[in-house]
């Protein structure tokens, strides 16, 4: 209980803190009447002045109340107004678009412009969780921009970059403590009050979220409302019980932890509801925390969190490189203090933590990004930092929040845009989410026996498909109690269906090609990668008439910006019940890789399935231990852990229909075939071939 003299110096700060937002906001207003802004910047200000303006009238509209259902179509109108400039086609001619505002600002100041403007459209969801620190702070931001403007007519570009590098480092302590803290306290229930306290029958609760509302949430709000109670229960169930069964395989202690993230798309609400009351049941309460909005705090690659998807995917794909405006070494060592400070704070709430349960989608017309000259980029040595930050923030949360005492579990489902068939993809997907993960298991320990008998696996590419391939395997010393594979079923990684492994890198050479392929929300056509001795030493794609182009693409999105990395994982998917319903409905392009991954063997560029955990025992079902859990980039952690970890992990699938040859390689030069001509020769394995002989039945039919 707090005593007098904190409550008293509480209630000073929030007086001191309202007097700062007030005066912002009555500066900002001035600036609608004000001509001491030469144009074009003049009008620029004037529009951030309106939507300054715009969010301290909703903000105080919800300060006071949101009474029910009756506001839901206030509550969409302001959803509308809010993102009414940037959402869709309208995003290209707004100044939240680098070439539009250049375009409109010049090529000097517009990309920053762009940048200060997609910054401040985060008070929109911080009205909504009254978060006034930062909507307030925010409003200074730009005041002290406009001051710049005022005084010199056309400032330098160096004194805005330092104004916002300030900010950012000034701010910084308060940023990153409270999204730790987010990630951390349940305490901090925003989400889950809404999910739980709101009657999830009429989708018009979605606007509550502050997030920007699409027909797709709103329709998939209404599909899991038509659902059974049943139905949603059996579809918790599977997720929360995949979560527990990862602790129990593991062997790791599920009834020290006191809390779970659930992570997901808006619209799924009834199904998380349904999970968080079986967490409960489980002993876990439930965290929810929305995807990064400060600039600071996002990733140019996923960001963890619950999001609508945003007003659109060109909107943050444009925005990505706009750290290049304020990273440099300073600051990442500031982050990296502060971080280490945050979690010092709450390493109670850490170590009580489990990990993340993930709900993916699936069904999203495929991206491919249009080019934006104006979008912002960051230099080698900014992409190098950050890849440096990542790394040591990496590190320094595996400190708190232990590898080896932490799981997760991700399961996936579609959305509307997947097309008409979506009730029925859906059905689908559940049942692929609830295969006999008992049959899957004996089947992959037919396969696993036989790889453990190999020094390496050859794949070879059928028709077009260019690969070949040779995965070194590690040794066995005791093959009558070890492993190399794990017989992997449906626990962490829903749905079943796959075994896999850490290679040697020596010995591990050739090329991967597959001829269209969805890697981090992004398309590749003919992704063609190189390794020698395990390390990527080419790559390119054709998604771009440009060679260079297409090889900046794939370093920034598949290799994150390193100049290499090792092939982490090799794996051979064996659901073949998801690859056939991926060809009867067209869909195959749009699944996400965790169902993709087992529709083929598939291979990981960056960390092994084992990062931070390689020294926790893993046993599979048989009682064989799995042994081939490092190679030679992880095991350097016993030496530097800079050099182990990469911080990503990137599986690219080669599917059954473009597979010519998978087969096991003894040391006496004797093969076991595994796959030939897409279909599983393996004696023991004859059951995956199933659902392809039964499409082949329909056909004749």
């Amino acid at each position: 209980m707090k005593g007098l003299r904190e409550l008293a110096e509480e209630n000073r700060g929030i007086r001191e803190l309202r007097e700062r937002y007030d005066l912002s906001m009555e500066r900002i207003t001035g600036i609608l009447r004000e001509e001491t802004v030469e144009e074009p910047y003049r009008r620029y200000f004037r529009h951030m002045a309106e939507f300054i303006g715009m969010i301290g009238e909703l903000y105080g509209e919800l300060r006071e109340g949101v009474p029910g259902r009756e506001a839901f179509p206030a509550l969409k109108e302001w959803n509308q107004r809010l993102y009414g400039d940037v959402a869709g086609d309208a995003y290209f001619a707004s100044y939240a678009n680098p070439d539009a505002a250049s375009e409109r600002l010049g090529s000097q100041y517009g990309p920053f412009l762009s940048h200060l403007y997609v910054e401040l459209r985060g008070d929109i969801v911080y009205a909504f969780e009254d978060r006034l620190f930062d909507i307030t702070v925010g409003n200074e931001l730009l005041i002290e921009i406009y001051n710049a403007f005022e005084e010199d007519g056309e400032p330098d570009i160096e004194r805005l970059r330092q104004i916002l590098y300030w900010w950012n480092s000034d701010y910084s302590d308060v940023f990153l403590e409270y999204r730790v803290q987010e990630q951390l306290d349940y305490r901090l229930s925003f989400a889950r009050d809404i999910i739980c306290g709101e009657d999830l029958s009429n989708p018009g609760y979605l606007y509550l979220f502050g997030e920007y509302i699409t027909e797709s949430q709103l329709e998939t709000s209404r599909f899991l409302a038509s659902l059974t109670e049943e139905q949603i229960d059996a579809m918790a169930f599977t997720f929360t019980e995949g979560y527990r069964m990862g602790f129990t395989l593991a062997g790791k202690p599920l009834n020290k932890k006191k809390t779970v993230n659930i992570r997901y798309r808006l619209g799924f609400e009834r199904l998380v509801k349904a999970s968080i009351e079986k967490f409960r049941a489980m002993g876990l309460e439930t965290i929810l925390y929305r995807e990064p909005v400060h600039s600071l705090l996002r990733r140019p690659q996923s960001n963890a969190g619950y999001s609508s998807g945003g007003p659109g995917r060109q909107y943050w794909y444009d925005h990505k490189g706009d750290y290049a405006l304020y990273l440099d070494k300073k600051l990442v060592e500031r982050r990296l203090g502060v971080l280490r400070t945050a979690y010092e704070k709450y390493k109670e709430l850490a170590a009580e933590h489990a990990g993340p349960a993930v709900m993916e989608v699936f069904g999203e017309e495929n991206f491919v990004p249009r080019p934006c000259g104006k979008a912002l980029v960051p230099s080698e040595k900014q992409q190098k930092l950050l890849v440096q930050y990542n790394s040591e923030s990496g590190r320094l949360v595996n400190a708190y929040i232990k590898g080896e005492e932490r799981s997760f579990t991700i399961i996936a489902y579609p959305l509307p845009e997947i097309g008409p068939d979506y009730e029925a993809i859906f059905a689908e997907t559940v049942k692929i989410n609830t295969l006999d993960y008992h049959l899957y298991q004996r089947i992959q320990q037919c396969l696993i026996d036989a790889l453990d008998k190999g020094e390496a696996v050859y794949i070879k590419g059928a028709g077009k498909n260019r690969t070949d391939l040779t995965v070194k395997l590690h040794r066995l010393s005791n093959p009558q109690e070890e492993t190399l594979f794990e017989n992997c079923v449906a626990d962490v990684n829903i749905p079943v269906g796959e075994v896999f492994t850490s290679p040697v890198l020596s010995g591990t050479n050739g090329v991967l090609h597959v001829s269209r392929v969805y890697l981090n929300e992004l398309q590749y056509t003919d992704l063609e990668i190189t390794l020698k001795d395990g390390m990527v030493v080419g790559y390119n794609c054709k998604n771009f008439p440009k060679p260079e182009k297409n090889k900046d693409y794939i370093k920034e999105h598949v290799l994150f910006h390193h100049e290499s990395l090792p092939l982490g994982e090799f794996a051979i998917g064996t659901n073949t019940t998801a690859y056939v319903m991926a060809q009867k409905y067209g869909i195959a392009d749009k699944l996400p890789i965790l169902i993709a991954e087992k529709m083929g063997p598939h291979f990981a560029l960056g960390d092994t399935c084992y990062s931070w955990e390689e020294d926790v025992p893993t046993w599979n079902p048989d009682k064989k231990r799995m042994v081939a859990k490092d190679n030679e980039c992880s095991i350097l952690r016993r030496e530097d852990p800079g050099k182990a970890y990469f911080n990503c992990h990137t599986d690219i699938t080669i599917p059954y229909d473009e597979l010519g040859l998978l087969q096991v390689v003894k040391a006496d030069g004797g093969v076991i075939p595994i796959i030939e001509n897409g279909r599983f020769v393996l004696p023991g394995t004859e059951e995956l071939n199933r659902p392809f002989l039964e499409t082949d039945e329909e056909k004749h039919e």
